[in-house]
């Protein structure tokens, strides 16, 4: 089953091989990203229904995003499409959580670049680093996503500690914390990250077209024989709903230049010291910021 697998993969590059020997090849993927988040223990008591559910709608607008891949042969840009806030729709929380979310992608396969563009709190950085790669397993499973045929892959994959996607509480239900726990939390430092855990590590499964035969995806994602359409990666599902091979209008795939320029590391760190710098300002107890 496996060797039908490669065989039909082979036939699918031989047959769109054609269409990318064009130098000025190009194509456009859509992708609809849903992230998925447990409201249910948020705020504590102190909060009432009606103020969780106000707070998930807003949520919703920054776990739900459209996204927009433009890609050629060797290089790639990822961009979040632009819409309109409509009115009442908490603009102010908006933009303080668009702090912590990426900028523009650029990835360069040929090269091994991935690039970055990111404002954080009125300051313009550029994220400079190797191309993150996964070691992908390539699994016998097919299925039909809109009018290509996909192959399924999976890969671990180390989570970043920054990943905001992935994060949940620590010892949500303190009713099951154990003694040694409660000991730990009354000498806890004030570190705002205390409260807050994330994975060392997800499963992430994608599904890839040959019928595309580049090694893009959508944001982090690349390295498989063919365009990936789908993502599940912890909490987040990115979905592609539409592609254009060699638009009449073509784009411009240009790396970003402008901003101060680091590692994703350095980045990290630099929002860690940010969100410490935040708790100091607000005060609360052990990084939480006070609750009016």
């Amino acid at each position: 089953m496996k060797s039908l697998s490669i065989k039909l993969c082979i036939a699918f590059v031989l047959l769109i091989g054609n269409t990318l020997s064009a130098q000025d090849f190009q194509g456009v993927a859509y992708y609809q990203s849903k992230t998925t988040m447990d409201m249910s223990n948020f705020g504590g008591r102190q909060m009432s229904e009606e103020q969780k559910k106000q707070i998930a709608e807003r949520m919703k607008s920054m776990l739900e995003k459209t996204y927009i891949l433009t890609f050629n042969r060797t290089e790639s840009i990822y961009k979040e499409e632009e819409k309109l806030d409509t009115p009442g729709q908490g603009g102010g929380f908006r933009m303080m959580m668009g702090n912590f979310t990426g900028g523009n992608e650029y990835k360069n396969v040929k090269d091994q670049l991935f690039l970055q563009d990111q404002e954080f709190f009125g300051k313009q950085f550029l994220i400079k680093d190797s191309l993150p790669k996964l070691e992908w397993k390539m699994e016998n499973e097919t299925k039909q996503i809109g009018q290509y045929l996909c192959f399924k892959a999976t890969a671990v994959k180390k989570v970043d500690d920054m990943d905001f996607s992935n994060m949940r509480r620590r010892n949500r239900d303190a009713d099951e914390k154990s003694e040694a726990d409660k000991i730990k939390d009354s000498t806890k430092t004030n570190n705002p990250l205390d409260d807050i855990e994330v994975p060392k590590e997800i499963t992430v499964t994608a599904w890839y077209t040959p019928q595309i035969p580049v090694n893009q995806g959508p944001g982090e994602f690349w390295g498989l024989p063919g365009l990936i359409l789908e993502v599940n990666s912890g909490k987040t599902v990115i979905l592609c709903t539409k592609i254009v091979i060699n638009p009449q209008d073509k784009v411009e795939i240009k790396a970003p230049s402008k901003g101060k320029e680091v590692t994703k590391k350095e980045y990290n760190d630099i929002m860690k010291a940010k969100i410490e710098e935040m708790r100091e300002m607000y005060g609360g107890r052990r990084g939480g910021m006070r609750r009016n």
